[in-house]
């Protein structure tokens, strides 16, 4: 089963940047595009490498004390289900991380995400609420955990979270399909998790089995590695090529786009001057909680030399981002307004 590369997508640098056994988006790679992030650019984050997964003996096993009825499901099963289609932002809990330090002068370990740990995919799939309720989910659970089948990380085996049930009972997915076509090997197949609004190590890839407990649930992936980490905060990102050259004096159309596990965007706003000034941003495209919001802006660059500019974006609960993170150890949920740097050129 574990014999396959780290990636098997091909990683064109005009599309991405390589982590090692992952790889960022890059953000110029989503200008033109439509709402989703097409599936040859979405980011890939592995603890070790893709596995290779017959779906013909594959098998997602129900179990734990939190079922009265464990179960287990083949692949062709599980599509003939009841399905949902859903639009949801995955995104890694360290996106961000590198500005901690190029940014804030206080660097944090892992690996240097700049804001293309993201992408956004019509999902389809199962309910993980219907997958529990035919399996008898008891009054008294408490906690899920999905389990993935990729090789074990280090000594601290197989990656797997606990979900709290009600979460698991909400809106969480059992995923079989990808923009309309079956899940890439790199993206989870056959089978993954999609939690909308949670960090990305919520939505486990190659899932195997799901326990369903009575009491908590303790992991490394949620004690060691990601502590006290669930819901993503609120980002914007410009759909624009890091010290891109802008011609001096030409009317530029800026796309970018803001997204926020907590709710939907309601404004976003761009400067071009440091901060001091704000313009708000037109909009387009839906407003939807999980998944993102495509913005635009008009702007007539009058100075030559490097510039930057700012986005910042608000969303429904009243969160707007800020001018500055406080550190996080593991340099998770970057949320302050990103300085992206640009050159203003003779066209």
């Amino acid at each position: 089963m574990y014999a396959a590369a780290t990636i098997v997508k091909p990683l064109p640098p005009e599309l991405f940047r390589s982590h090692g056994a992952s790889a960022e988006m890059r953000w110029d790679a989503m200008a033109g595009q439509g709402y989703h992030t097409p599936t040859d650019r979405f980011f890939v984050r592995n603890h070790t490498f893709t596995p290779a997964i017959d779906a013909a003996t594959w098998q997602l096993a129900i179990h734990g004390d939190g079922v009265r009825c464990p179960t287990a499901y083949t692949y062709d099963q599980l599509r003939a289900m009841p399905a949902r289609t859903l639009d949801v932002a995955i995104e890694c809990a360290g996106n961000g991380r590198r500005f901690y330090g190029s940014q804030q002068g206080e660097p944090a370990p892992g690996t240097q995400w700049g804001l293309g740990a993201i992408g956004v995919a019509r999902w389809r799939g199962v309910p993980l609420r219907y997958l529990l309720e035919q399996a008898g989910v008891r009054a008294a659970a408490l906690d899920v955990l999905p389990r993935g089948l990729d090789a074990p990380f280090e000594h601290y085996g197989h990656v797997r979270r606990p979900l709290p049930v009600g979460k698991a009972m909400d809106d969480v997915l059992v995923a079989y399909e990808m923009n309309g076509r079956p899940l890439p090997p790199d993206h989870g197949f056959p089978v993954r998790l999609v939690v909308p609004g949670w960090a990305g190590i919520a939505s486990i890839k190659w899932l195997g089995d799901i326990e369903a407990a009575t009491r908590e649930l303790f992991t490394p992936w949620n004690t060691e590695f990601y502590p006290e980490i669930t819901v993503n905060p609120i980002k914007s990102a410009l759909e624009l090529g890091w010290n891109a050259a802008i011609p001096l004096g030409r009317p530029q159309l800026l796309r970018g786009r803001s997204w926020s596990g907590r709710g939907r965007i309601v404004k976003v706003e761009v400067s071009f001057d440091g901060g001091r000034r704000w313009r708000t941003a037109e909009h387009h495209g839906r407003h939807l909680v999980s998944a993102w919001l495509p913005w635009h802006i008009g702007w007539v660059p009058r100075q030559l030399g490097e510039q930057v500019i700012l986005a910042r974006a608000t969303d429904e609960t009243g969160a707007t981002q800020p001018p500055k993170t406080p550190q996080h150890p593991f340099g998770y949920h970057f949320d302050a307004v990103v300085r992206h740097p640009l050159r203003v050129v003779h066209g």
